[in-house]
């Protein structure tokens, strides 16, 4: 029984192996949008984000790639993610004078591991007003969770903690008071 287990667990794994897949839609934080109401009443729109290629390539997953669900760019899944976020707090207004822009430059996620997997994002965010610069600084997020040898279990898992990693970055942007102060 033992041994059909592991042939079950090692087909799985390099069934999965050749395959691409999908990562998850953005999964809005509501801390992240009580953290925006807090802010005051300004509105803002989201701009442009790019990214330094490697950072927009798609993720690895034990051979599996990764791809973002928003135009397979992980650049555009962080400006998606920022775009729920200041909807949900009633904040986005496409017509804004006041813009938040940024640029992926890390984007490293690592689900190799047989106990745990990593991942790391660094984004500079620009927020301008009229066209003025009014903040610029880079934001990083890490994370850790409980990976498993499996495959079956540890891919599912993998893809769903990207989310979290973005949820991160976020709250640790919207807790920037220069961040808010900028949004005024």
């Amino acid at each position: 029984m033992r041994s059909f287990k592991i042939l079950f667990a090692f087909c799985s794994a390099l069934a999965l192996s050749a395959c691409s897949t999908v990562a998850p839609p953005y999964a809005p934080a509501m801390d992240n949008v009580q953290t925006l109401k807090n802010t005051g009443d300004a509105k803002a729109r989201v701009g442009a984000f790019t990214a330094d290629k490697p950072a927009d390539a798609s993720l690895s997953m034990r051979g599996t790639s990764l791809d973002s669900p928003y135009a397979k760019s992980y650049a555009a899944y962080i400006a998606e993610a920022l775009k729920q976020e200041l909807s949900l707090a009633n904040k986005l207004a496409p017509d804004a004078d006041i813009e938040i822009s940024g640029i992926l430059l890390k984007n490293d996620f690592d689900a190799s591991g047989f106990s745990t997997g990593t991942a790391k994002i660094d984004v500079r965010f620009i927020v301008k007003k009229a066209g003025q610069v009014r903040y610029d600084q880079v934001k990083t997020a890490s994370h850790e969770w409980p990976s498993s040898f499996v495959g079956a279990i540890a891919l599912p898992r993998a893809m769903q903690e990207y989310t979290v990693v973005v949820q991160k970055l976020l709250a640790d942007l919207y807790q920037d008071k220069q961040f808010s102060n900028s949004l005024q």
